[in-house]
């Protein structure tokens, strides 16, 4: 079967589209809501309220899909990851309802827009103070009451957690624990709207980078949530100590942690769009100057800086071309653990060296806040962390394709 790396002249058209958004909208605020982190950047949310529904052009087939999400990823994270962040959307919290909620649940918390024609927000909370890359070390309880949970602990560092656990119509996808002697088994997801009492807005990060994105510490006490709220099953088999191997049944973690080959590859697209925006903005800069790129020239011919300039653009085309084609298998229905974690891990990686390349290049105009490449390379790190740090998800690639078990390769 023949494979081919053009998008569809649908998804080429999407692309010319979310540049324009961002030129147009993005990029006028961006150092503003770099400078005034905690503030809701006002201009960007209003706009999408009233342009949001008619934002994106039409997916006309199986071919778009999710590789039309990555390529408005990209552009809109060219124009700014902070603000893309702060989109109002469903976001991670409505991958997570996407990937493991049933017909009824997507039916109820995926609608984009409330009633009124205002956008909602989605979260999701998993990282605690005491359980970062491991999420099977959630302490956060879930506890079964009559028709309902009852969920009790801490979350921090919930990218979008301000909006979707305060504005109406939002809601925060909660990882629990409904009996932490089973391990894995016993996490589950639950779905908690906004404003449930219980359910505490603590503060917001002071980042390094992405600072339009409110990155929030929410506290649950005796947050009480319908048991219809649970993501998957709510069966947790403990662990057989007679069983071949000892094992628990993981199926419902599985199935909540399938949410990043869903996301990740998304993560990795605004990784590529950060980068591509660094790269461009050095290539002006120095053509400006005088100095552009002899592709044509043989090699021991070509400048330190010529050099370093094909290197970036070939590291960031390689992250794209991995991005699409873990989102194209996403289209087709096909498993992408493999490919979603290969995408994110190339893509943090390229986008952390590209960025601070293109400092470099630039000297002392490049290390300024005169001009927008020193934030690009803060809002670039981040990339190498979330949605599974660069050594999680070189773990998960080295497990696919040895075929080991997490217990073996740590």
């Amino acid at each position: 079967m023949p494979i081919s790396f053009e998008p569809t002249e649908n998804t080429r058209l999407a692309r010319e589209h979310f540049r324009k958004i961002a030129q147009e909208q993005m990029r006028p605020v961006s150092r503003k809501y770099d400078e005034q982190e905690h503030d809701l950047p006002r201009e960007w949310v209003d706009w999408y309220w009233k342009n949001g529904r008619g934002a994106a052009p039409r997916v006309d087939g199986p071919a778009d899909g999710m590789v039309q999400v990555c390529v408005q990823a990209e552009e809109l994270c060219w124009g700014d990851a902070g603000l893309y962040l702060r989109t109002p959307s469903a976001a991670l919290g409505g991958a997570a309802v996407a990937a493991a909620g049933t017909p009824e649940q997507k039916e109820r918390f995926l609608a984009s827009f409330r009633s009124d024609g205002h956008p909602v927000w989605g979260a999701m909370a998993i990282t605690e103070p005491s359980a970062g890359s491991d999420a099977a070390a959630i302490q956060t309880t879930a506890t079964a009451d009559g028709d309902e949970y009852v969920l009790n602990g801490t979350k921090i560092f919930c990218t979008a957690g301000e909006g979707a656990s305060q504005v109406e119509g939002g809601f925060v996808v909660v990882w629990a624990t409904l009996d932490k002697s089973a391990g894995r088994a016993g996490i589950k997801s639950f779905v908690v709207p906004a404003g449930t009492p219980g359910m505490k807005l603590v503060g917001c990060e002071k980042k390094l980078g992405i600072r339009a994105s409110d990155t929030a510490t929410l506290v649950f006490e005796d947050c009480r949530v319908p048991k219809e709220n649970l993501l998957g099953s709510a069966e947790v088999k403990k662990r057989d100590a007679g069983a071949k191997g000892g094992k628990s049944s993981t199926k419902g973690f599985k199935g909540a942690m399938a949410t990043f080959d869903a996301t990740r590859p998304i993560v990795a697209a605004m990784a590529v769009g950060v980068g591509q925006a660094a790269l461009d903005y050095v290539v002006e800069a120095l053509a400006a100057e005088g100095v552009t790129v002899r592709y044509d020239a043989p090699p021991e011919q070509l400048t330190a800086v010529e050099r370093d300039l094909m290197r970036m653009e070939a590291e960031l085309q390689a992250a794209r071309l991995l991005t699409w084609r873990a989102a194209a298998m996403m289209n087709r229905g096909q498993a992408n653990n493999l490919e979603a974690s290969m995408a994110k891990a190339k893509a943090g990686l390229a986008v952390t060296e590209i960025t601070q390349k293109a400092v470099e290049l630039l000297g002392p105009p490049g290390y300024s806040c005169r001009h927008l490449v020193e934030k690009w390379m803060r809002d670039a790190k981040i990339n190498d962390i979330y949605e599974g740090t660069q050594q999680i998800n070189q773990l998960i690639v080295a497990r696919r394709i040895l075929d080991y078990p997490s217990s073996m390769l740590r």
